[in-house]
């Protein structure tokens, strides 16, 4: 079996060489896109999470051998959600060879957060497949580079962080206020404000609603250090 061109392209981005190139075609095909004669990547999807979590808790145990599992887990689900996944699927351009729906292709589907999140759980979960455990390993330690050792930063978590910070003060727990939303529906941008009880606030954009209060409490974190 052969590889149309923006597949060999992308294997070469990978930085991996398919033995079986329908492992490959499987990971990049979008449910949009599925038929009884081509299987999408949703089987691979979830063997590539389960593969995922096993490298990166064996990388995590490495690299810190004496943290405890309560600083260990939000390390791990750093590294492991969908967002990561998706961040590492943007740095190799996975969404242009995606094989996708038309109707899905023009809603922005070969940029859209959990798209890609889940065809990077496919494509590693191809790998397993084709060149073995020690394969994927490489791979994952690779792509996700230097974010292993910085997952320690990674997994702060700013909204708890700031609501501890209140708590200790005496303050009832920061509000986060939806100030509105931007651009098309594929790919919207959300602007949300945290606020202290004494008044003080901060903004944040991101395309999604979680991760606009996660910046905004950390931006309000970083005025009062500042502070």
């Amino acid at each position: 079996m052969k590889l149309a061109a923006e597949l060999k392209d992308f294997s070469t981005r990978l930085g991996y060489d398919f033995k079986s190139p329908e492992y490959l075609i499987r990971a990049m095909t979008h449910s949009s896109l599925s038929s009884p004669a081509r299987e999408d990547n949703q089987r691979l999807e979830f063997l590539g999470d389960r593969v995922l979590g096993l490298v990166i808790s064996e990388a995590l145990l490495d690299h810190d051998p004496n943290a405890p599992e309560g600083l260990l887990a939000p390390r791990f689900n750093a590294l492991v959600r969908k967002e990561t996944c998706a961040e590492v699927a943007q740095q190799i351009d996975l969404g242009l060879a995606l094989k996708m729906g038309r109707s899905e292709m023009i809603s922005g589907g070969r940029r859209k957060q959990a798209i890609l999140g889940d065809a990077m759980e496919a494509v590693i979960a191809a790998v397993y497949r084709d060149g073995g455990f020690d394969a994927a390993r490489d791979l994952i330690l690779r792509l996700w580079g230097d974010r292993v050792q910085n997952a320690e930063a990674d997994a702060r978590d700013a909204k708890t962080t700031l609501q501890e910070w209140a708590q200790a003060r005496k303050m009832p727990p920061p509000s986060y206020k939806d100030v509105g939303r931007t651009g098309p529906d594929h790919a919207p941008v959300f602007q949300v404000t945290a606020i202290l009880a004494d008044g003080r606030s901060a903004s944040a954009k991101a395309n999604s609603k979680r991760q606009a209060q996660q910046d905004a409490a950390k931006k309000l974190l970083s005025e009062l250090d500042d502070d």
